[in-house]
């Protein structure tokens, strides 16, 4: 039998994960660890936070259960607007705590999906969750910041052109989205 030794990236991207669930509260994080069963998870309440039930929208569930990379980050991105447009005040870790509670069900009721990928879907949405909130420091509700991944090729000739029109790169795509939107 051979002994399983994990890669070095393995080992980051647990010490990640571990590190972004030691940053939520310990009443959140006791929770999910004693509360994990071989069916599934078993999640904790919502509670009063502004935190849409994701259980609701069928077309906002599949793809916060089966997007990954910018079109997730994108997602979480939205629900963190949509939550701090409705609470301003609300403070990160209960808006961690509120959107963790939200998405726990979502993986908990999908089909298919093993005891392991479950925790696996959890840490991931919690990783997306605090690197979005750590990137949107802008004040509640003024804009949603959009990770669109383009070949390099594509990023330099972008530059290039906002550079040529006195812009960032952000302030240059924003303009062509905002047109491409009718906005």
């Amino acid at each position: 039998m051979k002994t399983f030794l994990p890669t070095a990236r393995l080992r980051r991207r647990i010490l990640l994960v571990a590190s972004a669930l030691s940053a939520l509260p310990g009443f959140f994080v006791s929770a999910l660890a004693t509360s994990a069963h071989a069916t599934g998870l078993e999640c904790p309440e919502i509670g009063r936070t502004g935190v849409p039930d994701l259980t609701s929208d069928a077309t906002r569930a599949k793809l916060l259960l089966g997007v990954s990379g910018a079109d997730l980050a994108n997602e979480v991105s939205e629900l963190i607007n949509q939550v701090q447009l409705k609470e301003p005040s609300i403070s990160n870790a209960d808006l961690t705590n509120g959107l963790i509670a939200a998405y726990c069900p979502l993986v908990a009721q999908a089909p298919g999906l093993t005891s392991a990928q479950r925790w696996s879907q959890m840490h991931r949405f919690v990783q997306v969750l605090q690197q979005q909130l750590a990137a949107n420091a802008l004040p509640p509700g003024s804009m949603i910041i959009a990770e669109v991944p383009v070949p390099p090729t594509v990023y330099r000739q972008l530059r290039s052109q906002a550079a040529a029109a006195g812009q960032t790169p952000a302030q240059f795509m924003g303009s062509i989205l905002a047109v491409a939107a009718g906005k």
